[in-house]
Protein backbone atom coordinates (compact mmCIF):
# COMPACT_ATOMS: atom_id res chain seq x y z
CA UNK A 1 0.00 0.00 0.00
CA UNK A 2 1.24 3.56 -0.64
CA UNK A 3 2.78 5.12 2.45
CA UNK A 4 1.87 8.78 1.93
CA UNK A 5 0.15 11.14 -0.50
CA UNK A 6 1.77 14.22 -2.04
CA UNK A 7 0.39 17.09 -4.10
CA UNK A 8 2.94 19.22 -5.96
CA UNK A 9 2.95 21.36 -9.07
CA UNK A 10 4.83 23.50 -11.58
CA UNK A 11 4.34 27.22 -12.21
CA UNK A 12 5.59 28.72 -15.48
CA UNK A 13 4.61 29.95 -18.92
CA UNK A 14 4.07 27.65 -21.88
CA UNK A 15 4.71 24.50 -19.82
CA UNK A 16 1.87 22.33 -21.06
CA UNK A 17 4.29 19.80 -22.58
CA UNK A 18 6.59 19.62 -19.55
CA UNK A 19 7.82 16.14 -18.64
CA UNK A 20 8.13 17.04 -14.95
CA UNK A 21 4.78 15.45 -13.99
CA UNK A 22 5.72 12.11 -15.52
CA UNK A 23 9.28 12.16 -14.15
CA UNK A 24 8.07 12.86 -10.60
CA UNK A 25 5.12 10.49 -10.70
CA UNK A 26 7.16 7.60 -12.10
CA UNK A 27 9.77 8.04 -9.38
CA UNK A 28 7.05 8.25 -6.74
CA UNK A 29 5.63 4.94 -7.97
CA UNK A 30 9.00 3.30 -7.34
CA UNK A 31 8.73 4.53 -3.74
CA UNK A 32 5.11 3.37 -3.51
CA UNK A 33 3.89 6.91 -2.89
CA UNK A 34 0.61 8.44 -4.04
CA UNK A 35 1.88 11.52 -5.86
CA UNK A 36 -0.03 14.03 -7.98
CA UNK A 37 1.89 16.61 -10.00
CA UNK A 38 -0.14 19.47 -11.47
CA UNK A 39 0.69 21.99 -14.20
CA UNK A 40 -0.10 25.65 -13.43
CA UNK A 41 0.52 27.22 -16.83
CA UNK A 42 0.38 31.03 -16.78
CA UNK A 43 -0.50 31.12 -20.48
CA UNK A 44 -3.45 28.78 -20.11
CA UNK A 45 -4.60 30.59 -16.98
CA UNK A 46 -4.33 33.96 -18.70
CA UNK A 47 -2.01 35.30 -15.99
CA UNK A 48 1.12 37.44 -16.04
CA UNK A 49 4.35 36.25 -14.45
CA UNK A 50 3.73 38.64 -11.56
CA UNK A 51 0.81 36.44 -10.50
CA UNK A 52 3.25 33.86 -9.15
CA UNK A 53 2.74 35.12 -5.59
CA UNK A 54 -1.02 34.64 -5.76
CA UNK A 55 -0.60 31.16 -7.23
CA UNK A 56 1.86 30.30 -4.49
CA UNK A 57 -0.57 31.32 -1.75
CA UNK A 58 -3.48 29.56 -3.45
CA UNK A 59 -1.49 26.33 -3.80
CA UNK A 60 -0.57 26.38 -0.13
CA UNK A 61 -4.19 26.96 0.87
CA UNK A 62 -5.19 23.98 -1.28
CA UNK A 63 -2.76 21.70 0.55
CA UNK A 64 0.14 21.49 -1.89
CA UNK A 65 3.39 20.18 -0.38
CA UNK A 66 5.51 22.23 -2.76
CA UNK A 67 5.97 23.69 -6.22
CA UNK A 68 8.55 23.78 -8.95
CA UNK A 69 9.06 27.20 -10.53
CA UNK A 70 10.27 27.80 -14.08
CA UNK A 71 10.59 30.58 -16.66
CA UNK A 72 9.70 33.42 -16.23
CA UNK A 73 9.14 33.28 -12.46
CA UNK A 74 12.39 31.99 -10.92
CA UNK A 75 13.42 35.43 -9.71
CA UNK A 76 9.98 37.01 -9.33
CA UNK A 77 8.92 34.36 -6.80
CA UNK A 78 11.60 35.31 -4.27
CA UNK A 79 9.75 38.26 -2.75
CA UNK A 80 6.85 35.94 -1.89
CA UNK A 81 8.92 33.44 0.11
CA UNK A 82 9.63 33.20 3.82
CA UNK A 83 13.14 31.76 3.57
CA UNK A 84 15.79 30.74 1.03
CA UNK A 85 18.29 27.91 0.99
CA UNK A 86 21.95 29.00 0.76
CA UNK A 87 22.12 28.18 -2.96
CA UNK A 88 18.91 30.04 -3.75
CA UNK A 89 20.08 33.04 -1.74
CA UNK A 90 23.40 33.09 -3.59
CA UNK A 91 21.85 32.67 -7.03
CA UNK A 92 18.85 34.91 -6.37
CA UNK A 93 16.78 32.37 -8.31
CA UNK A 94 14.36 29.70 -7.10
CA UNK A 95 13.06 26.68 -8.97
CA UNK A 96 11.66 24.69 -6.03
CA UNK A 97 9.45 25.85 -3.16
CA UNK A 98 8.70 23.59 -0.21
CA UNK A 99 5.87 24.44 2.17
CA UNK A 100 7.01 23.81 5.75
CA UNK A 101 6.15 24.87 9.28
CA UNK A 102 8.55 27.78 8.70
CA UNK A 103 6.57 28.92 5.68
CA UNK A 104 7.44 28.78 1.98
CA UNK A 105 11.12 27.94 1.58
CA UNK A 106 12.84 28.49 -1.76
CA UNK A 107 15.56 26.21 -3.14
CA UNK A 108 17.56 26.02 -6.35
CA UNK A 109 18.08 22.51 -7.73
CA UNK A 110 19.19 23.75 -11.17
CA UNK A 111 22.69 24.22 -9.74
CA UNK A 112 23.07 20.60 -8.62
CA UNK A 113 21.24 19.40 -11.73
CA UNK A 114 23.63 21.04 -14.18
CA UNK A 115 26.68 20.12 -12.09
CA UNK A 116 25.77 16.43 -12.14
CA UNK A 117 24.84 16.45 -15.82
CA UNK A 118 28.06 18.20 -16.89
CA UNK A 119 30.24 15.95 -14.74
CA UNK A 120 28.67 12.88 -16.35
CA UNK A 121 28.32 14.12 -19.93
CA UNK A 122 31.48 16.20 -20.44
CA UNK A 123 33.79 14.93 -17.67
CA UNK A 124 37.09 15.90 -19.31
CA UNK A 125 36.00 18.97 -21.27
CA UNK A 126 38.48 21.88 -21.15
CA UNK A 127 37.14 24.87 -19.24
CA UNK A 128 39.88 27.49 -19.47
CA UNK A 129 37.35 29.91 -20.99
CA UNK A 130 33.61 29.26 -21.32
CA UNK A 131 31.03 31.54 -22.95
CA UNK A 132 27.49 31.38 -21.62
CA UNK A 133 24.44 32.75 -23.39
CA UNK A 134 21.74 33.73 -20.89
CA UNK A 135 21.87 35.37 -17.47
CA UNK A 136 18.39 34.61 -16.13
CA UNK A 137 17.43 32.21 -13.37
CA UNK A 138 18.73 29.08 -15.11
CA UNK A 139 21.79 30.96 -16.33
CA UNK A 140 22.70 31.98 -12.80
CA UNK A 141 22.68 28.31 -11.80
CA UNK A 142 24.77 27.08 -14.73
CA UNK A 143 27.26 29.93 -14.30
CA UNK A 144 27.84 29.16 -10.62
CA UNK A 145 28.06 25.46 -11.46
CA UNK A 146 30.72 26.04 -14.13
CA UNK A 147 32.96 28.06 -11.83
CA UNK A 148 32.43 25.57 -9.01
CA UNK A 149 33.48 22.80 -11.42
CA UNK A 150 36.72 24.67 -12.09
CA UNK A 151 36.17 26.86 -15.13
CA UNK A 152 38.97 29.43 -15.11
CA UNK A 153 37.00 32.22 -16.74
CA UNK A 154 33.36 32.65 -17.76
CA UNK A 155 32.02 35.25 -20.17
CA UNK A 156 28.31 35.93 -19.62
CA UNK A 157 26.35 37.18 -22.64
CA UNK A 158 22.72 38.28 -22.51
CA UNK A 159 20.40 40.35 -24.67
CA UNK A 160 19.89 42.48 -21.55
CA UNK A 161 23.46 43.61 -20.94
CA UNK A 162 22.64 44.91 -17.47
CA UNK A 163 21.53 41.43 -16.45
CA UNK A 164 24.77 39.91 -17.75
CA UNK A 165 26.75 42.54 -15.87
CA UNK A 166 24.89 41.87 -12.62
CA UNK A 167 25.52 38.11 -12.88
CA UNK A 168 29.21 38.60 -13.70
CA UNK A 169 29.54 40.89 -10.69
CA UNK A 170 27.89 38.32 -8.42
CA UNK A 171 30.20 35.60 -9.74
CA UNK A 172 33.26 37.75 -9.17
CA UNK A 173 32.16 38.47 -5.60
CA UNK A 174 31.82 34.76 -4.87
CA UNK A 175 34.70 33.27 -6.87
CA UNK A 176 37.24 36.08 -7.02
CA UNK A 177 38.52 38.76 -9.42
CA UNK A 178 38.96 37.78 -13.04
CA UNK A 179 36.71 34.71 -12.96
CA UNK A 180 33.78 36.27 -14.84
CA UNK A 181 33.05 39.13 -17.20
CA UNK A 182 29.98 40.33 -19.09
CA UNK A 183 29.69 40.93 -22.81
CA UNK A 184 26.99 42.37 -25.05
CA UNK A 185 25.25 40.05 -27.51
CA UNK A 186 27.10 41.47 -30.59
CA UNK A 187 30.40 40.53 -28.89
CA UNK A 188 29.53 36.83 -28.63
CA UNK A 189 31.37 35.87 -31.80
CA UNK A 190 34.59 37.57 -30.73
CA UNK A 191 34.47 35.92 -27.29
CA UNK A 192 33.76 32.49 -28.78
CA UNK A 193 36.94 32.61 -30.88
CA UNK A 194 38.94 32.22 -27.66
CA UNK A 195 36.57 29.83 -25.86
CA UNK A 196 36.75 26.13 -25.09
CA UNK A 197 33.01 25.74 -24.67
CA UNK A 198 29.58 27.31 -25.04
CA UNK A 199 26.69 26.94 -22.60
CA UNK A 200 23.26 27.96 -23.86
CA UNK A 201 20.91 28.99 -21.03
CA UNK A 202 17.97 30.71 -22.73
CA UNK A 203 14.61 29.29 -23.93
CA UNK A 204 15.62 29.55 -27.62
CA UNK A 205 15.24 26.19 -29.30
CA UNK A 206 12.09 25.20 -27.43
CA UNK A 207 8.93 24.62 -29.45
CA UNK A 208 7.52 28.04 -28.59
CA UNK A 209 10.92 29.76 -29.04
CA UNK A 210 12.23 28.16 -32.27
CA UNK A 211 15.54 28.86 -33.93
CA UNK A 212 19.21 29.29 -33.07
CA UNK A 213 20.40 31.57 -30.24
CA UNK A 214 23.38 32.72 -32.33
CA UNK A 215 24.57 32.42 -35.94
CA UNK A 216 25.75 28.92 -36.85
CA UNK A 217 28.98 30.23 -38.41
CA UNK A 218 30.22 31.23 -34.93
CA UNK A 219 30.56 27.55 -33.98
CA UNK A 220 33.72 25.53 -34.73
CA UNK A 221 34.65 21.85 -34.31
CA UNK A 222 36.94 22.36 -31.30
CA UNK A 223 34.14 23.98 -29.29
CA UNK A 224 32.03 21.85 -26.96
CA UNK A 225 28.40 22.95 -26.69
CA UNK A 226 25.96 22.39 -23.80
CA UNK A 227 22.27 23.29 -23.94
CA UNK A 228 19.81 23.47 -21.04
CA UNK A 229 16.77 23.01 -23.31
CA UNK A 230 15.47 19.44 -23.25
CA UNK A 231 12.34 19.61 -25.43
CA UNK A 232 13.63 18.70 -27.95
CA UNK A 233 16.75 16.95 -26.67
CA UNK A 234 18.59 17.71 -29.91
CA UNK A 235 17.91 21.41 -30.29
CA UNK A 236 18.74 23.33 -33.48
CA UNK A 237 21.90 24.55 -31.72
CA UNK A 238 23.04 21.03 -30.84
CA UNK A 239 22.23 19.76 -34.34
CA UNK A 240 24.35 22.53 -35.83
CA UNK A 241 27.18 21.77 -33.42
CA UNK A 242 26.99 18.04 -34.16
CA UNK A 243 27.25 18.69 -37.90
CA UNK A 244 30.60 20.37 -37.23
CA UNK A 245 31.81 17.55 -35.01
CA UNK A 246 31.51 19.41 -31.70
CA UNK A 247 31.10 17.50 -28.46
CA UNK A 248 27.61 18.25 -27.15
CA UNK A 249 25.53 17.93 -23.99
CA UNK A 250 21.73 18.09 -24.15
CA UNK A 251 19.53 19.51 -21.42
CA UNK A 252 17.97 16.20 -20.42
CA UNK A 253 20.51 15.43 -17.72
CA UNK A 254 20.02 18.79 -16.03
CA UNK A 255 16.23 18.34 -16.20
CA UNK A 256 16.46 14.90 -14.60
CA UNK A 257 18.91 15.72 -11.82
CA UNK A 258 17.17 18.95 -10.82
CA UNK A 259 13.91 16.98 -10.71
CA UNK A 260 15.55 14.29 -8.60
CA UNK A 261 16.74 16.85 -6.06
CA UNK A 262 13.30 18.50 -6.01
CA UNK A 263 11.73 15.08 -5.39
CA UNK A 264 14.09 14.61 -2.45
CA UNK A 265 13.08 17.99 -1.03
CA UNK A 266 9.36 17.29 -1.43
CA UNK A 267 9.37 13.75 -0.01
CA UNK A 268 12.56 13.19 1.97
CA UNK A 269 13.15 10.07 -0.16
CA UNK A 270 16.39 9.31 -2.00
CA UNK A 271 15.64 9.42 -5.76
CA UNK A 272 16.92 6.90 -8.29
CA UNK A 273 18.80 9.15 -10.69
CA UNK A 274 19.70 6.46 -13.21
CA UNK A 275 16.11 5.22 -13.36
CA UNK A 276 14.91 8.78 -13.89
CA UNK A 277 17.38 9.19 -16.78
CA UNK A 278 15.88 6.07 -18.34
CA UNK A 279 12.40 7.51 -17.77
CA UNK A 280 13.39 10.67 -19.66
CA UNK A 281 14.68 8.67 -22.62
CA UNK A 282 11.44 6.70 -22.69
CA UNK A 283 9.25 9.79 -22.36
CA UNK A 284 11.07 11.76 -25.03
CA UNK A 285 10.81 8.76 -27.33
CA UNK A 286 7.05 8.58 -26.85
CA UNK A 287 6.27 12.31 -27.01
CA UNK A 288 8.46 13.70 -29.81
Amino acid sequence: MPERSYLVGLIGAGIGTSLSPALHEREAARHRLTYAYRILDLDRLGLAAEAVGDLLRRARDLGYHGLNITHPCKQLVIEHLDALSPDAATLRAVNTVVFTDRGAVGHNTDLTGFTESFARGLPDAPTRHVVQLGAGGAGAATAHALLTLGAHHLTVVDAEHARATALARALTTRFGPGRATAAALPEAGERLRDADGLVHATPTGMARHPGLPLPEHLLRPALWVADIVYRPLRTPLLRAAERLGCRTLHGGGMAVFQAAEAFRLFTGREPHGDHMLADLTDLVGTTT
